[in-house]
């Protein structure tokens, strides 16, 4: 018997979140399950049509966060005025089923106007639950089913400032029961990990200002850790209490460390302005009085296609990405030696949410436009381009069967690959 999507969703709840084997449809937060673009349950179509059909759209508020989606429901953080909204809407109708909403007065720096007022973190659906953070870093907990508000932390006492430069862009993070954040501003500032169920405190480690990455975790000679960029670092921390294993000095011009890393088994790679595109393997090594010493150790280093906001991807057995050389450059290197397999002339965008479907890569540009092509190989191959909007899109799409869910500036809404049939 097929259930209903309110039925669906309360078995979901009544599991206590996503079971081992999620659904192919399910994206509950920043860059999908595993934090890492993986997209999976695509099919793609025989013949690639000429154009994207909506099915649905919808003013969601202004900002850059990405939708997330878990069953039948879709999930977004946007801004109406001096307040952040939190809504749920039906994927098969783009219907309202709650909103939410609370104060959340925010001033621009002036050098970011043109990105917006945020929010720009990706909300994060697990354990029945909604997490958000805001622009301001307000972070906030929501029964996923009622909208109904569990907890709210909001620390401006606890730091001279509390988000940022240019506005807290950080995605949370859930893992073994803690939710994990980066808060603060300007060289000043703490991952913390919070009690999903209560938004108990339960570790932190004290550090410098939070970047605009989003953490990742990767297990290495037993231990999970969070690897993510910080204001002035790329860092592995402890999960199980946040105790400091790993730093590296890594600083951008304007301060700007954008690129979450990717971890595959135990080496991490990471990119930032100017700075090329880079590969370090996590080490831990064992003293003579039996403590543990952990460490990067280069791998190797391609200077010539560095990443600026866009964060990198495995695909087809190549690392992709985008460059901000040539006014946005689509490339993929060898993962081992950093080698460059292809690359675009350029002129690809600004910005490009990067995803993965089996053997395709999928790039939506800040200009709306979404870009099919082949990964793999030693040449570049487009497949398909397809308008996705007539605004600026920042967010990264969701995948769901042949329907990609794209929120521009302010819209959401549902696109569907489908070839017109001749009548």
């Amino acid at each position: 018997m097929r259930l209903s999507g309110m039925a669906a969703f309360a078995a979901w709840l009544v599991l206590g979140g996503l079971p081992s084997s999620a659904r192919a449809a399910d994206w509950p937060g920043w860059r999908g399950p595993a934090r890492d673009g993986q997209v999976a349950g695509f099919v793609p179509p025989k013949a690639w049509p000429g154009q994207l059909r909506s099915l649905w759209s919808t003013d969601v508020g202004l900002g850059h966060a990405s939708p997330v989606v878990v069953g039948e429901r879709v999930f977004v953080h946007g801004r109406v005025e001096q307040e952040e909204v939190v809504t749920a809407l039906s994927l098969a109708d783009g219907k309202v089923l709650w909103r939410m909403s609370y104060p959340a007065p925010y001033t621009m720096n002036p050098a970011a106007f043109g990105h917006g007022p945020g929010p720009k973190s990706t909300p994060l659906v697990a354990e029945g639950k909604l997490f958000t953070l805001g622009i301001s870093g307000i972070l906030s907990a929501f029964d996923a089913e009622k909208g109904a508000l569990l907890w709210r932390q909001d620390l401006h006492s606890r730091f001279v400032q509390s988000s940022p430069l240019y506005g807290t862009a950080m995605s949370p993070i859930l893992a073994d029961h803690k939710l994990v954040v980066h808060l603060g501003g300007q060289d000043q500032g703490a991952l913390l990990a919070f009690d999903p169920e209560t938004g108990k405190e339960l570790w932190s480690q004290p550090f410098d200002g939070p970047g605009y990455a989003s953490p990742v975790i990767a297990e290495v000679a037993g231990v999970k850790q969070l690897v993510t960029q910080s204001q002035r670092f790329l860092v592995g921390v402890a999960l199980a209490d946040g105790a400091l294993l790993w730093q590296l000095p890594f600083t951008t011009e304007y301060v700007q460390n954008i690129v979450t890393p990717l971890v595959v088994g135990d080496v991490v790679y990471y990119s930032g302005l100017d700075k090329g595109l880079m590969a370090a393997r996590i080490t831990r090594v064992e003293n003579e009085n039996g403590r543990s010493h952990w460490s990067l150790a280069p791998l190797w280093a391609n200077e010539s296609v560095p990443l600026y906001m866009s964060s990198p991807v495995l695909a087809a057995g190549q690392l992709c990405g985008l460059s901000h050389k040539r006014k946005g450059q689509l490339f993929c290197v060898d993962p081992k030696d950093g080698r460059l397999a292809w690359s675009t002339p350029g002129r690809d965008g600004e910005n490009a949410a990067l995803e993965v479907a089996g053997d395709l890569l999928l790039a939506l540009t800040d200009d709306a436009s979404l870009i099919v092509a082949r990964a793999g190989g030693a040449a570049y191959q487009e497949l398909a381009r397809y308008k996705a909007g007539q605004a600026a899109t920042w967010a990264h799409p969701v995948v769901i069967g042949n329907r990609i869910l794209v929120r521009s500036v302010k819209d959401l809404t549902l696109w569907q690959l489908e070839v017109k049939r001749r009548s």
